[in-house]
């Protein structure tokens, strides 16, 4: 069948059936866009219909047995007055590619849709923006707002009347103290602890495991100390261990 022709056919009778489902495109065909389609298709009431990238990287017409778009001409295929998309870009130039992939489309018409995990502990009185992504176990605590187009991957702690703005990624197992302000468009790795009422200024990258406990001005880069790696050498390791061992029986 001829792809336009399918598709015709596809969204002529998405629109008959659907009535009431909120029908959702996918900006992107990386991983993110995967993990995107799995949690919008199984934990929210989205209906996944189709994928979108530009033109350039259009190489496949389907995805995940769905069909692929042409971001540039994506308002000539669909009928539905109403169609939600959310822009699966991870932090690519501190987020601002995701921004601006957002902007456009909603210049098109298109709505931004948002994913908050059913097993995510977001407190009733959270402000949220649109076109969120949280992942599942972070706990959100009472106060805190959050701006448009973040990412919160899973497993983080945001406390209480801290601040997150616009178009931020915050990894994994971050551990955010009360009264913090995130600006816009930063990086905060995996690990990362910042401690009470401190200010991360825009434009920041902050690298996993580091600990930030004073105020950090606009355009930094924070680095962590890696771990060091040595050959490993199993008899004196052995020799460690059982001497921490016997220490331990000592007292």
């Amino acid at each position: 069948m001829n792809f336009t022709l399918y598709l015709t056919i596809k969204f002529e009778s998405v629109s008959c059936y659907s009535y009431g489902v909120k029908q959702l495109i996918i900006f992107g065909l990386s991983d993110f866009a995967d993990i995107a389609y799995e949690y919008f298709t199984h934990d929210s009431d989205f209906e996944v219909v189709a994928f979108t990238v530009n033109e350039d990287y259009l190489t496949n017409n389907f995805h995940l047995s769905l069909p692929v778009i042409p971001f540039e001409s994506i308002e000539n295929y669909f009928k539905c007055e109403e169609m939600y998309i959310f822009v699966a870009i991870v932090y690519g130039n501190l987020n601002k590619v995701r921004e601006e992939k957002l902007l456009t489309a909603k210049a098109k018409g298109l709505l931004p849709a948002s994913y908050l995990s059913s097993r995510a502990f977001i407190w009733k009185n959270v402000e949220l923006g649109e076109h969120n992504f949280i992942f599942e176990d972070n706990v959100i605590q009472p106060y805190v707002t959050i701006g448009n187009n973040n990412v919160i991957w899973s497993s983080n702690h945001i406390g209480h009347h801290s601040k997150i703005g616009n178009s931020n990624f915050l990894a994994s197992e971050i551990g955010m103290s009360g009264w913090v302000t995130l600006e816009d468009n930063c990086f905060i790795g995996t690990g990362t602890t910042i401690s009470n009422g401190v200010s991360i200024g825009s434009n920041t990258w902050v690298s996993e495991g580091s600990i930030i406990s004073r105020q950090v001005q606009k355009k930094s880069f924070i680095a962590s100390k890696p771990s060091e790696v040595f050959e490993l050498e199993l008899d004196r390791l052995e020799m460690k261990l059982r001497k921490k061992s016997s220490d331990r029986l000592k007292n």
